[in-house]
């Protein structure tokens, strides 16, 4: 067991942002003044001192043997509120029928909303491009393992988990859905639209059309991206879709990328976990394999190969130092792998 995700820390900023700078992520740029209040706010998101409105838990995943973090995550606790909602365009369909041409059509249309009581938010995936396409499947475990600390978390978080996907974007970052749409609204580039929404919603409600927007009046560029995932996003698509995932028939705004979501109660790495405890044995087969979290303050979480005795789960020595486990140690155990 090479990889450990845990909670960030204040010395991972550097190569935190040597890994934020090989990406574009908004919620996670290659700024260090921005990740530096990343870290701080996350700090004390870990350490319960921020309102369910403001706490945002970034994870790393490191490479132990290396001492190097490979990977990021984040959740965000809660997104929309009343000082900043969560908005959205949802995707209808509108029937016209004409009874002196015998013909009718079904339009596509957009309806601009705003959410003010949103669900949990999960972003940020990262993974170091020298560490992808491994048989640890590392891009997998820093994903799963936020839905762990949730599961043993569960009242710092919503009843409805959210996540929205990346659109393909053109080689210059630029969104077509947002140059059809957006800009000629606004008057701002994609990207520096983007950030200020981050902090700032009052524009899109002020200059985003209230009425319905019917597709077939945008141009053909912008059509064919509305709800898809670009190639690089179509793995974290899968795997959403493999644990309780579905499409809301809901798009970003500024991008067209699709919203997916799933009742916290039913994603499968929470439905399908247990509480168990750690043996006192330390010898065992160690044939089966899952994702394992620790339940204490100090939140570590990685991907292990295990026995079950009597009395608890049986983990090699060298796991239960890695993750400082110690006999009768409560932990919870959930399923590494997933059918669709």
């Amino acid at each position: 067991m090479n990889f450990i995700v845990r909670p960030v820390t204040t010395s991972d900023l550097p190569q935190l942002l040597e890994l934020a700078k090989q990406f574009s992520l908004l919620n996670l740029p290659g700024d260090r003044r921005v990740l530096q209040e990343k870290i701080e706010r996350s700090l004390s998101s870990f350490a319960s001192q921020l309102p369910k409105g403001k706490a945002e838990y970034l994870f790393v995943l490191e490479d132990v043997e290396e001492r190097l973090v490979m990977g990021s995550s984040l959740i965000m606790a809660k997104h929309g509120s009343e000082d900043i909602p969560h908005s959205f365009f949802k995707v209808l369909k509108r029937e016209h029928f004409s009874q002196d041409l015998g013909i009718g059509f079904i339009h596509q249309v957009l309806r601009y909303q705003i959410d003010t009581d949103g669900p949990t938010e999960i972003g940020g995936l990262l993974i170091d491009r020298n560490y992808r396409r491994r048989p640890e499947k590392l891009g997998k475990q820093i994903s799963l393992s936020r839905f762990l600390y949730i599961a043993t978390h569960r009242e710092d978080f919503e009843d409805r988990i959210l996540c929205e996907l990346t659109p393909p974007l053109t080689d210059e970052g630029r969104s077509e859905f947002w140059e059809a749409l957006g800009r000629r609204f606004t008057g701002l580039p994609y990207q520096e639209a983007d950030l200020l929404s981050q902090t700032h919603k009052e524009f899109i409600t002020s200059l985003f059309p209230q009425e319905d927007i019917y597709l077939c009046l945008l141009d053909a560029k912008a059509r064919l991206v509305l709800g898809r995932v670009g190639t690089e996003t179509q793995p974290a698509k899968h795997l959403l879709e493999n644990i309780g995932f579905v499409y809301t028939e809901e798009v970003d705004p500024f991008d067209g990328g699709p919203h997916y979501s799933v009742q916290t109660s039913e994603v499968l790495p929470i439905k399908q976990g247990l509480k168990k405890s750690v043996s006192s044995h330390n010898q065992g087969q160690f044939a089966r394999r899952g994702l394992l979290a620790t339940m204490g303050d100090d939140f570590r979480c990685a991907l292990v190969h295990y026995d079950e005795k009597e009395d608890g789960l049986v983990l090699p020595e060298r796991t239960r130092k890695a993750l400082d486990l110690n006999s009768n140690d409560q932990v919870f155990l959930s399923p590494f792998d997933y059918s669709s």
